[in-house]
């Protein structure tokens, strides 16, 4: 294990930071609820996934084997719902969004999980366990239903703070008069005409919800591991019913640290699939890069809400198009002196700083609960500028040793920010170029044209500044202000790169503005 500072996490069960240790030293076992598989995922999938992808990431560069298990419930109603309207086999449809899904991960730079289990293959997991919670006196059946009894749960409601009289019967399902308890949930249904079954001791049937997640989290990871993750909408009732059902099959049972990721909202209202308010991956990457989208995700710390909002991808996307211009600029500098080398060529005192300082604040903010938000808005930032600094500087005239030593301190600091990204996922297998033409791609069709448009304008702007027509000139400049292009003049010539969209009294940005995050530290301190 590598030395580092100790890392703490917020477990919603005690609803506070906590120092992280393993059950097993040097190991660790982590299991995240995935997606029901019968549409296209949302933002709100992509904010989950994104979320622990990062928490993989970091575990893995704290020097942790980790066993990472993320589910698809790929039997539920909603899926043979969708699958009756399309005239579908249930299990074919929700094969067929599953791998869906996995291509928007792809997209997003969310490593694979060690195990990817699905329901309709641990069917026998389900059934041994629900047969342990009835020979433990928890569990009733009624006409081939089998039922988990909340009464016989003493510490029910303690992950969510619920009180047992105050639950929401028919969260997801129908009420059914026939329970002892109203709050009382399914963990076997029996089947009805047209719907998948498999067969069970208590007649053929299929899971209730809740049920797969235990059997499953227990079968690759035992009854007890350390971190169980999703969404904070999953507290309750998924949870809850989680932790009631487990210890009932297991006295045993237990999970260290349960973590949550807050909601995306749009206009502050929840984005889910029931509202139909929200947007599908695939609808925000046809627009945008996905780093752009992952970048915007991991702006807001992965415990608040975060807003969907146009202009803060829009911020994002240019956020990390100057991420890879300044990555870029390094390597074209760096070309010629490739065998640069040797004990008298040491790195400068402020590019020991710099890099001290950026190892420092990563190590610090993202074992404080994974405040990706200050690595984003100020440490990464200031390791740019430094950077970009330091490539003006080496532009000019300097002695041979210091020129030397400049460039092996530029090398040593691109080392630095490709390892952050590479832990925040923002590091792309495809070479700086082909990432910038991607995201130049994105901003073309944002702004509805193409290349060929800009280059011409780009002439007929030249042409009026050389006919002294500036207003023509600056006219043609704010218009593709307007649309997202920003026009650099260099010298003697004119270039473009994405911006942000940009009234036509403002000028465009050249670097994006940090986004001010002293106060969500603040707020999310306890």
């Amino acid at each position: 294990m590598a030395e580092t500072t100790e890392f703490r996490v917020y477990n919603t069960m005690n609803q506070q930071k906590e120092i992280f240790k393993p059950v097993v030293d040097g190991k660790v076992g982590m299991y995240v609820c995935g997606v029901t598989s019968y549409d296209l995922s949302h933002l709100g999938h992509a904010r989950a996934a994104v979320s622990f992808d990062v928490l993989y990431r970091y575990l893995q560069h704290l020097g942790y084997e980790v066993t990472y298990v993320r589910n698809f419930t790929d039997v539920d109603d909603k899926i043979i719902r969708r699958a009756n309207e399309l005239g579908e086999n249930p299990l074919t449809l929700s094969s067929r969004f599953c791998q869906e899904y996995l291509n928007d991960m792809m997209d997003l730079h969310c490593l694979l999980p060690t195990h990817q289990p699905r329901v309709s293959d641990h069917m026998d997991q389900i059934k041994d366990m629900i047969a342990q919670i009835i020979s433990h006196d928890c569990a009733y059946t009624i006409d081939g239903d089998v039922y988990f009894a909340v009464d016989k749960s003493p510490n029910y409601g303690r992950l969510s703070g619920r009180k047992l009289e105050d639950n929401r019967a028919g969260e997801r399902v129908a009420v059914d008069s026939r329970k002892r308890n109203p709050a009382d949930f399914a963990l076997w249904k029996a089947a009805k005409p047209g719907e998948p079954s498999w067969d069970s001791p208590w007649g053929p049937g299929r899971p209730g919800w809740h049920i797969e997640c235990s059997a499953m989290s227990a079968h690759y990871l035992t009854f007890k591991f350390d971190i169980h993750g999703g969404g904070i909408d999953l507290i309750f009732p998924h949870h809850e019913n989680e932790i009631a059902q487990s210890c009932a099959a297991c006295q045993e049972s237990n999970v260290s640290y349960w973590m949550h990721n807050g909601h995306v909202t749009n206009n502050n209202e929840k984005m889910s699939k029931s509202l139909g308010n929200f947007f599908t991956i695939r609808q925000i990457s046809d627009m945008y890069h996905p780093l752009a989208l992952r970048y915007f995700l991991l702006g807001t710390h992965y415990r608040s809400p975060v807003n969907y909002s146009i202009a803060q991808l829009d911020i994002a996307s240019e956020a990390v198009f100057y991420v890879y211009q300044t990555l870029q600029d390094c390597e074209d500098a760096l070309s010629p002196f490739q065998e640069v080398n040797g004990p008298k060529v040491s790195v400068t005192k402020a590019a020991q700083e710099c890099i001290k300082k950026l190892q420092t604040d990563f190590q610090t903010k993202m074992s404080d609960d994974l405040s990706t938000p200050y690595i984003l808005n100020a440490s990464l930032q200031e390791a740019l500028r430094f950077i970009n600094n330091s490539l003006n500087m080496l532009k000019k005239k300097q002695q041979k040793q210091q020129k030397l030593s400049a460039v092996v301190s530029l090398a040593e600091l691109e080392k630095e920010v490709k390892g952050v990204l590479s832990v925040l996922g923002l590091l792309s297998p495809l070479t700086y170029s082909e990432v910038l033409q991607q995201l130049k791609g994105k901003a073309l069709k944002r702004a509805g044209v193409i290349e060929d448009d800009i280059l011409h304008l780009i002439e007929e702007r030249a042409l009026a500044r050389k006919n002294k027509d500036f207003s023509r000139g600056d006219q043609i400049r704010a218009d593709l202000s307007l649309k997202g292009i920003a026009l650099m003049d260099v010298g003697k010539d004119t270039i473009w790169r994405p911006c942000v969209p940009v009234p036509v009294e403002q000028e465009p940005q050249a670097v994006p503005v940090p986004v001010p995050v002293e106060q969500e530290q603040q707020a999310l301190a306890s």
